[in-house]
């Protein structure tokens, strides 16, 4: 069952506004942080849109923005200029334009630390796990009930803070895994709009 939520007043989106899927990728604006663990969410977006041949523009959501379509469906790739423990300002307003209601529709893409690198999971709601960007999305549409897909990027090394490693440049082969992840998150937003989320959640999922 599809859960559903009220975007606020301003949810009054013109026709040819309204999407069938609306894929965010979280992270940090900027080149310092381009490759950093934190923005391989960005780094999905990045991966679609190069698939498609689609370029990010700015958008009055302080967001970039590109649409694109997939097996037909009209999607919007969106990755957040403002910081990541902001993101929930340039989601809550996505939202909002492209008339977002039915969250199985809301698709947030982000590195998790408590999964190895190398692992992509989806879920719907659930915990935070920490993640201030998803905390900032959360507070912003008032649910948590949203699709995430997980990118593993593992836990800090003993006496290393989560914040540095989660901004650090990983080593190359770290990033040789995060690039196959980033590329499995691709492939799983794919799925999802082709699929559906309930069989495409269980072929990431069960997977070791």
């Amino acid at each position: 069952m599809s859960r559903r939520f009220r975007v606020g007043r301003r949810s009054s989106p013109l026709a040819d506004e309204l999407v069938d899927l609306l894929v965010v990728g979280l992270g940090n604006p900027g080149a310092e942080y381009t490759g950093t663990r934190h923005n391989v969410g960005r780094a999905v977006v990045t991966e679609l849109c190069a698939r498609y041949a689609a370029p990010l523009r700015k958008s009055r959501e302080h967001a970039l923005v590109a649409e694109v379509r997939i097996e037909d469906q009209r999607v919007t790739l969106a990755t957040p200029q403002t910081f990541m423990n902001e993101s929930g300002r340039s989601v809550g307003q996505l939202a909002r334009r492209y008339g977002i209601t039915d969250l199985d529709r809301l698709v947030i893409v982000h590195d998790e630390m408590d999964l190895p690198v190398g692992t992509v999971r989806i879920k719907q709601g659930g915990g935070l796990a920490g993640h201030n960007g998803l905390r900032s999305v959360s507070d912003h549409l008032r649910t948590r009930d949203y699709v995430r897909i997980r990118i593993g990027v593992g836990r800090p090394p003993q006496g290393q803070s989560s914040a540095d490693h989660v901004l650090r440049q990983p080593s190359p082969e770290e990033k040789a895994g995060l690039a196959e992840s980033i590329s499995k998150a691709a492939d799983a937003v794919e799925g999802i709009v082709s699929d559906g989320i309930e069989l495409t959640m269980g072929v990431y999922n069960a997977r070791g």
